[in-house]
């Protein structure tokens, strides 16, 4: 009875999104009688949220028990699956990931419901129709199209199981954090909607960039967390060496961080000195819509990848359908209502506003590129001309925009708002930015092996790490703001990203061979043993594995890479082996014995390549730091303390 269950909270949240819809309408109305209907949109949201998590447990417990008379559970899971995959599976598939894709979106619209007192009534409800409106549309989705519950009948005898490439720990995270991400910037978009459907006045546009800042910096957080797990898992998952391919499913998820990276920016310049009222409203729209589009990609078949679920082209068509509404939609309503939009406060070219209209601008250009090269192959095949766009092309395009970027954050952080002057800047920042370029020039003509490109990266990336900091100078660090010390560790996790990034372009030394049992080879600083080969089992899976001896001075340490053979379903993984050190990383994947009784072995040495995901991680915690910072929570604790005190 749980998928019944399931079936029916599903169609009774779809009917309460509706309610809120029509609800958070009336509330727009100037009669009393239908303001008065207004009212009910708070409690509704919070059922409506309440009722649609309740049926996503529901799809949990089914696959937790295995229930194969689900035809979801018997397609996507097995009983001999480990507990965390077995639930893992309940996103690792369309359905589910659409339906957990759902419950975020019905549970962000009862948070806002539920938390937010410093919108007025005729906002708030407009911004809860808004956000009912994109849940509804989904429901549909899910009802008409991609019934998660669907029963089997008969029941199936035993499972199909999980994508083996999707049995992962960091894959078990990794989709649910990306959508809390596109959730977020769903309440932003939905804030945004509100604002061009209720008005603002000229006071309370303050009032509305808080109220949305907190939801898009949240969003970027998380989106900045599940793109570096997505680039960390396949990075030794998949056993190509590589932390990024521009995938079009790994661009999927990179052009709503952009997007909503420029957001951020310009949501706080509205916050704080009422200015970019119009890029804060755009900005929002477009984020939201690129996670629309990179739903679309992933979800619609059109693409065949490892993280791609939906083979039936009517799915497809479905959701082009509700990206046809709801972009189209939001963007005739910008057109029509933006020119009611006062341009709010005017400021200098050069300010701190004017450094962001810049980032905004930078950050929009990458944003196009990758668009543009995500879109045209698929775009060229529908004409007959079979094409594809690689790293050679983003890396020609963005890569010098990303860096003049990276340019821009030396001095940025330190204009004046309003309105400043080059000739007062710290000079530390103009001596950081000259000695960066020098240093790139000087490793691209002592290092061969260096492109233009990483040194500039990495002469840049050093150079803004000193620079991140050059904002505390002079400061008492107690009486930072918080949001002073978000940036800096923000700033300074990109500095550290980028050094990764380009230490990782440059120095790598690649090793393909092939050995017998006692046989050598050496890459970078390391000499590798091959020592042998032994099979192993483990829970659903058996395996040959490598034997690595890896030596680095007196040190000698084991590495194990492994060819496994899932049973279902049958499946064969190269799993590789890193051992990372504080400079770097070996990365050694086991291949195919050849005729003469030897093994092919891949090995990588990776200088300084963790920082590349440490970096990022960096860059959330900066989001972190300002998030809590600027909530009320730090308030209340002080509060508390002072009455304990007292």
């Amino acid at each position: 009875m749980i998928a019944e269950a399931g079936l029916l909270l599903l169609w009774l949240a779809a009917g309460l999104a509706l309610l809120q819809a029509v609800t958070g309408f009336a509330g727009l109305a100037r009669r009393d009688d239908v303001v008065a209907l207004g009212l009910a949109v708070r409690p509704v949201a919070i059922v409506h949220g309440v009722l649609c998590a309740v049926a996503f447990l529901c799809l949990i417990a089914l696959f937790a028990r295995t229930d194969l008379s689900v035809a979801l559970v018997a397609n996507n899971s097995h009983s001999a699956k480990p507990m965390l995959f077995k639930l893992a599976g309940a996103w690792g598939n369309h359905e589910g990931s659409m339906l957990l894709w759902l419950t975020i979106l019905a549970i962000g619209g009862a948070g806002v419901a539920l938390f937010e007192r410093r919108l007025g009534a005729r906002m708030l409800s407009a911004t809860l129709a808004a956000q009912a409106l994109l849940a509804f549309g989904f429901y549909a989705f899910l009802l008409f199209a991609s019934n998660p519950f669907a029963r089997l009948n008969p029941a199936a005898s035993e499972g199909a199981g999980l994508n083996p490439l999707l049995q992962d720990p960091g894959l078990a995270f990794h989709p649910p954090t990306l959508y809390f991400g596109y959730v977020g910037l769903s309440v932003a978009f939905s804030f945004a909607v509100g604002a061009l459907l209720a008005g603002r006045t000229k006071d309370d546009w303050r009032d509305f960039a808080r109220a949305m800042r907190p939801w898009v910096l949240a969003a970027w957080i998380f989106l900045t967390v599940g793109i570096a797990a997505g680039s960390y898992w396949a990075y030794y998952e998949l056993g190509w060496g590589g932390w990024w391919f521009w995938d079009p499913v790994e661009n999927a998820s990179l052009m709503p961080w952009l997007a909503a990276t420029a957001l951020l920016h310009s949501v706080s310049v509205t916050a704080n000195r009422d200015g970019l009222r119009a890029w804060t409203i755009m900005l929002a729209v477009v984020a939201f819509s690129m996670s629309m589009i990179g739903t679309f990609i992933v979800r619609s078949g059109l693409l065949t990848s490892v993280h791609s679920f939906a083979v039936d082209p009517t799915r497809g068509v479905f959701i082009l359908a509700l990206l046809a509404i709801y972009i189209g939609g939001a963007l005739a309503l910008f057109g029509w209502r933006i020119g009611k939009v006062s341009s709010g406060a005017t400021f200098a070219g050069i300010s701190r506003e004017g450094a962001l209209v810049a980032n905004n601008l930078l950050l929009s250009v990458i944003l196009g590129i990758v668009l543009i090269g995500t879109f045209y192959p698929i775009a060229a095949e529908a004409l007959g001309h079979r094409l594809s766009v690689g790293p050679p092309y983003f890396n020609r395009t963005a890569g010098p925009i990303a860096l003049l970027l990276v340019a821009l954050l030396f001095v940025g952080p330190l204009l004046r708002w309003r309105s400043d002057r080059p000739g007062r800047l710290p000079k530390i920042a103009w001596v950081l930015l000259a000695a960066a370029v020098i240093a790139a020039i000087a490793l691209v003509a002592t290092v061969p092996a260096t492109t233009l490109l990483p040194a500039f990266g990495l002469a840049l990336g050093i150079g803004l790490a000193l620079a991140s900091l050059v904002p505390l100078a002079g400061r008492s660090l107690r009486r930072t703001p918080g949001a002073t010390w978000g940036m800096v560790v923000a700033h300074f996790g990109v500095a550290v990203a980028l050094i990764g990034m380009a230490s990782n372009a440059a120095f790598t030394e690649e090793r393909l061979v092939a050995l017998a049992p006692g046989q050598s080879t050496s890459v970078g600083p390391w000499r590798v043993d091959f020592t042998g080969v032994e099979p192993i089992a483990g829970p659903n899976w058996t395996a040959i594995e490598g034997g690595l001896a890896a030596r680095y001075g007196d040190r000698i340490d084991r590495l194990t890479p492994q060819l496994r053979s899932f049973f279902t379903p049958p499946t064969e993984t190269s799993e590789a082996a890193l051992l990372t050190r504080w400079n770097g990383q070996l990365y050694a994947v086991l291949g195919q014995p050849t005729e003469d009784g030897r093994w092919q072995l891949r090995l990588w040495w990776k200088p300084f390549v963790t920082l590349i995901w440490f970096g990022g991680l960096l860059v959330a915690l900066g989001g972190a730091i300002a998030l809590v910072a600027r909530s009320r929570v730090p308030g209340a604790i002080r509060r508390l303390v002072a009455r304990i005190r007292s």
